[in-house]
């Protein structure tokens, strides 16, 4: 009989004790709250809610909300569209603020595509300028500078020609005309001796930036 009893014991030692009905292991249950989550999150995205990017976060059946609205009734909302099946609580958790975005994402990304775009004018446009001013420097440079650091343009030079015949005493009752085309300075007109000639063509070749001189002066009084 006690042997009966002892094999008896040592049988019931191993029998596997079976789970309890309904429980659910650790990972079924974070799949759960995954699934609850993205429930809700999809809800409120789709209602006017929108707009306040309200954070949900499901642990063991309950959802916590979190972030700002502008209103109370918006914070009913919330929790009303977080209540759905599985959902066991609502921990509602939102901030009420009146001055709380109230712009739509799709809003928003397209302000900040518009920006961008003008943005990208604004900068190609500066380039243009930039390029601009760079090619007009670019061809004052070619003509060079004075010593003054004036550009010495055909202008220039025509009027610093000019300028070297007022007060020379040879050149008085001279009647001389200055074309100046590539820095190439062409004299025309009348002077009252050979030697008021030579002295023009002298004092307009000492002139900054002038390649060269062509006389076509003539000797004789003013006509």
């Amino acid at each position: 009989m006690k042997a009966v009893v002892g094999s008896v014991f040592v049988l019931a030692a191993f029998v596997a004790i079976p789970a309890p009905m309904g429980a659910a292991s650790p990972q079924a249950a974070m799949s759960a709250d995954h699934n609850l989550d993205e429930r809700i999150e999809n809800r409120l995205s789709t209602s006017t809610l929108k707009k306040y990017g309200v954070k949900v976060s499901v642990t063991n059946g309950v959802a916590t909300l979190t972030g700002t609205v502008r209103t109370e009734a918006d914070r009913r909302k919330a929790a009303q569209l977080a209540t759905i099946r599985g959902i066991s609580r609502v921990e509602n958790q939102l901030v009420i603020d009146q001055s709380a975005p109230t712009g739509t994402t799709g809003k928003m990304k397209s302000t900040v595509k518009e920006g961008a775009e003008k943005t990208k004018a604004g900068a190609e446009k500066v380039v243009e300028k930039t390029k601009e001013g760079a090619e007009i420097v670019a061809d004052k440079t070619k003509e060079g500078l004075s010593k003054t650091g004036e550009v010495i343009t055909d202008g220039w030079i025509t009027t610093r020609v000019h300028s070297k015949f007022v007060g020379e005493d040879l050149l008085k009752d001279s009647d001389i005309s200055v074309d100046t085309s590539d820095h190439v300075v062409t004299l025309k007109g009348t002077v009252m001796s050979a030697a008021g000639r030579a002295r023009a063509v002298e004092q307009a070749k000492e002139v900054e930036g002038v390649h060269r001189v062509i006389d076509r002066l003539t000797i004789g009084p003013k006509k």
